[in-house]
């Protein structure tokens, strides 16, 4: 889905293809990669544009954590998780695994 230069230490970058179901945020936190829907559950702010430290996500709204590897809030407001996806990386690419619309 991207080039791991494409995601810079402790930032995400928000992802938008007409194939995915939403827009999924991929997150690298200190060389490890993380990708979670990119809309905030508590007031639907992009995640990709919080801080990154510790495997949580700040929202830069209401700044609201969660946890990367979990989806889980980490902290108030949010009060439910957000889907998180499986993620590799290979050759400098970083993969993430999202069904797309219609199940292929």
């Amino acid at each position: 889905m991207c080039a791991v230069e494409d995601v810079p230490v402790g930032e995400g970058i928000r992802i938008e293809l007409p194939d995915l179901p939403e827009p999924v945020a991929v997150f690298n936190d200190e060389g490890r990669f993380y990708a979670l829907s990119d809309t905030c559950s508590h007031a639907t702010a992009s995640l990709a544009e919080g801080e990154v430290k510790d495997c949580q996500v700040e929202c830069p709204l209401h700044w609201a954590r969660f946890d990367l590897a979990t989806g889980k809030p980490r902290s108030l407001p949010a009060l439910f998780p957000v889907q998180t996806y499986e993620v590799t990386v290979t050759n400098g690419n970083v993969y993430v695994s999202v069904p797309t619309i219609g199940g292929n």
